[in-house]
């Protein structure tokens, strides 16, 4: 069973990793390889009972991955942990098969709770680097957490999740569910900051133009268009007439 599984963890990161040239060189050189080997062998001593050495094993790979695996978590099938440094996953957090976390990421809890304070990510949800998911909050098959994003409620299944706090983005589309994304966000998918900003002015706009109308109807005056009046200047006054 062990070997079943290192073998999957080798050919995942082979598929989804073009720096990697050989299984030989993922299993010595993949830092997200030996922290899952050694989560493994602490899970194992965790449920056997011997939870102090579970712990044991689990820092000492924190100490030479810089990935911090509670040995009580669960972590499914084929899990790719890219680069790695800084990951921190919590003891009640559930790993889903065929998901992948960069570097940064915490799955991370919010109380005191003893029960289940961590997240669940279904399987195949992506999250990018330096995302953060907090709580005992489920991640929804296939969804993705942007990079840097923070997400503090329930992501249903197939969801982009992006900012901070996180918000959907973008779902994804059925004719891509299959394909793999780099750092949770696909490039043409990244929302355009500028045009976000000018499509709320342009709305913005509209609905004091309506409101400007309404008034002057009210007030029994027929509105201005607001083209007319951007070059009036309203403090303008008319000029005397010439005297001759």
């Amino acid at each position: 069973m062990f070997l079943t599984h290192l073998k999957e963890d080798i050919d995942t990161i082979l598929a989804h990793d073009p720096a990697a040239r050989s299984r030989l060189e993922v299993l010595l050189c993949y830092p997200g390889v030996h922290a899952i080997i050694a989560y493994r062998a602490a899970n194992w001593l965790w449920r056997q009972g011997f939870r102090l050495l579970g712990r044991l094993v689990s820092h000492l790979a924190r100490m030479l991955t810089g990935i911090e695996i509670h040995p009580g978590c669960t972590i499914g099938r084929r899990v790719f942990i890219d680069h790695g440094t800084g990951v921190v996953i919590g003891e009640t957090a559930e790993i889903g098969n065929d998901v992948t976390l960069y570097q940064g990421v915490t799955l991370g809890g919010t109380s005191l709770n003893k029960g289940k304070r961590h997240p669940t990510l279904r399987d195949g949800v992506i999250v990018g680097a330096g995302g953060q998911v907090l709580g005992p909050v489920t991640v929804g098959e296939g969804a993705r957490v942007g990079a840097n994003a923070v997400v503090l409620t329930d992501v249903p299944p197939g969801v982009t999740m992006v900012g901070i706090p996180g918000r959907p983005a973008v779902p994804k589309e059925k004719v891509k569910a299959e394909e793999f994304c780099a750092y949770g966000v696909a490039r043409d998918e990244l929302p355009d900051p500028v045009m976000r900003a000018m499509d709320a002015l342009r709305d913005q706009i509209t609905a004091l133009s309506a409101r400007l109308d309404e008034m002057t109807r009210t007030a029994g005056t027929p509105a201005v268009p607001l083209d007319d009046r951007a070059g009036h200047d309203s403090t303008a006054r008319t000029p005397p007439a010439a005297v001759n």
